[in-house]
C-alpha cells in the first residue's frame, strides 16, 4: 500500500520556472553554485544553497545559512516569483533527456510508511548530512527538495499519466544542460482520488535517490509531531515531497572508479594478481572500453584498456549484494589488491559519474591516478532486490540522469 496525498505546491511564475529550476543542492560545492547563480536572481540555489549569498568563509552548518534560506524563500514568494496553487493536486513531472523520457507523479507521501519501511531504503545516511537538512527543512518550513521515488510500473496509472500529458501542460522549457522539463496539473477530483486508490495497490515504494532529505523530512515531521499536543496525523509535516516514477522509465547510468596507486605493486605484479579472480585481456581498440554485460569491466592502466571478466566462484550468486558488480570489484579487487577497505572514507579511491563519460577516465590517469575501471550499471531491478532483502547497497552505486529539478514543487509544512 502506497499512500499518496494531493497538496498545494508553491511553484514557479511559468515565465521564471526556467531561471528558478536548479539541480540538487548536493551535486555540487559552494563554489560552482556560486559560478551557477551568477546573473541569475531567481535561481532556487539562493535556498538550497544559501551560503552562496553570505560570506564565503561561512561554515556551511552555520544557523546564519539556514535563516538566509528561509529569508530568501519568504523573498521569492512575497515577489511572486513563487505562487501557490490555490487547490491541492497532483502533478506530473516529465523530463526528456538524449530523447529518452521518465514521467512521474509529484505527491506528498507518509512518514509513517518510511518509518514502517512500506518506502524502502538501500543506503545508509551520515548523522551530519541528515542534520543539515533538519535544519534546512524545519527552519524554511518546508521541502525544498523532491524525494526521487520509484514503485513497480502499472498498467491504469500509466494509462492516467498518458491521459493527462496529452493536456495542454503548466510548464515546459530547457534547461542549459539540454534536458526537456514539462509539468502538468491534476486537478480534477475523479482523477485525484483514482490516482489515491491505485496507488493504494502498489506495494512498496523504494528510495531511488535523497536517502538524507527523506530521512530528515521524516525526522522533522516526527518532532514536530512531539511539540504538537493536538496532533491528529493530517497535519502536513506527516508528509514530505516526493516525484515517484514506474521503475521502466528510470534510466541508471554506470558509477565509474579511480584509484591514485597500485597499493606498492607494479603493474606487471598487478596485472599477474587479477588474474585469480578475473579472466584479463586486452582490449585490441583505442577507445575505451564500456562493459557490455554484468559481471564484466573495463581497466585503463598504462595507456592501456582491458576487459576483466568475474571468474565463476568468485561471488556468491545467491546473495543480492556480493552479486553487484561494484561488489564483486571491491570484494575480489580493491580490497585485497589494493587495500581499499573502506572506499567511503578511503582518499586513494574517487568516483566517477557515467554522466562524464570514459574519456575522463582517462584524463583522470593522464594526470596522475594509476588505474581506472569502468563499470556495466547497476539495475533497478537490483537496487529493488536489495531493498526487498533490507539490505545496503555499497556506497557509489547507483548515478541517475537525469537529476530531479528543486524549485519547481515546494510543500510548506505548516
Amino acid at each position: 500500500m502506497a499512500i499518496i496525498r494531493p497538496f498545494r505546491a508553491i511553484r514557479p511564475r511559468p515565465d521564471l520556472a526556467r531561471q528558478v529550476a536548479a539541480l540538487p543542492y548536493d551535486v555540487m560545492s559552494t563554489q560552482e553554485a556560486r559560478d551557477m547563480v551568477a546573473g541569475n536572481p531567481y535561481s532556487f540555489l539562493h535556498v538550497d544553497k544559501a551560503e552562496i549569498d553570505l560570506d564565503p568563509g561561512i561554515d556551511l552548518y552555520d544557523p546564519q545559512v539556514y535563516q538566509k534560506a528561509k529569508e530568501n524563500l519568504q523573498q521569492m514568494i512575497d515577489e511572486g516569483v513563487l505562487q501557490e496553487d490555490r487547490q491541492a493536486c497532483l502533478y506530473i513531472y516529465r523530463q526528456t533527456m538524449q530523447g529518452r523520457s521518465q514521467t512521474g507523479i509529484v505527491a506528498c507521501c507518509s512518514i509513517d510508511e518510511y518509518l514502517q519501511n512500506k518506502i524502502k531504503k538501500h543506503e545508509y545516511t551520515r548523522a551530519d548530512k541528515e542534520q543539515d537538512r533538519i535544519n534546512h527543512v524545519n527552519i524554511c518550513d518546508a521541502n525544498t527538495g523532491p524525494i526521487f521515488l520509484t514503485y513497480r510500473g502499472q498498467f491504469k496509472i500509466n494509462q492516467i499519466i498518458a491521459e493527462w500529458t496529452e493536456k495542454l501542460p503548466a510548464n515546459h522549457f530547457e534547461t542549459e544542460d539540454g534536458i526537456l522539463h514539462t509539468v502538468w496539473l491534476i486537478d480534477e477530483q475523479s482523477t485525484l482520488s483514482k490516482l489515491q486508490q491505485l496507488f493504494l495497490e502498489v506495494e512498496d515504494l523504494y528510495i531511488a535517490d535523497g536517502h538524507h532529505r527523506c530521512a530528515s523530512g521524516v525526522k522533522v515531521g516526527q518532532l514536530r509531531r512531539e511539540g504538537n499536543p493536538d496532533y491528529t496525523g493530517e497535519e502536513e509535516f506527516n508528509f514530505f515531497l516526493a516525484v515517484i516514477f514506474p521503475d521502466e522509465d528510470l534510466y541508471i547510468m554506470d558509477y565509474n572508479r579511480v584509484v591514485q596507486d597500485l597499493n606498492g605493486l607494479t603493474q606487471e605484479q598487478f596485472l599477474s594478481r587479477l588474474k585469480t579472480d578475473f579472466i584479463v585481456s586486452r582490449v585490441q581498440s583505442d577507445k575505451p572500453y564500456r562493459p557490455q554485460q554484468i559481471h564484466t569491466f573495463g581497466m585503463y592502466l598504462g595507456g592501456q584498456w582491458y576487459k576483466l571478466e568475474s571468474r565463476a566462484g568468485s561471488f556468491d550468486q545467491n546473495d543480492p549484494v556480493a552479486r553487484l558488480d561494484v561488489s564483486i570489484l571491491q570484494n575480489n579487487l580493491l580490497k585485497p589488491i589494493l587495500g581499499i577497505d573502506n572506499p567511503r572514507t578511503d582518499k586513494r579511491i574517487d568516483f566517477v559519474g557515467g554522466i562524464r563519460g570514459l574519456g575522463e577516465l582517462e584524463r583522470r590517469v593522464q594526470e596522475g591516478m594509476q588505474v581506472a575501471f569502468s563499470m556495466y550499471p547497476t539495475t533497478i531491478q537490483e537496487l529493488m532486490d536489495i531493498a526487498d532483502a533490507d539490505q545496503i547497497m555499497p556506497p557509489k552505486s547507483t548515478w541517475f540522469e537525469p537529476k530531479l529539478r528543486s524549485g519547481l514543487f515546494i510543500h510548506k509544512l505548516s
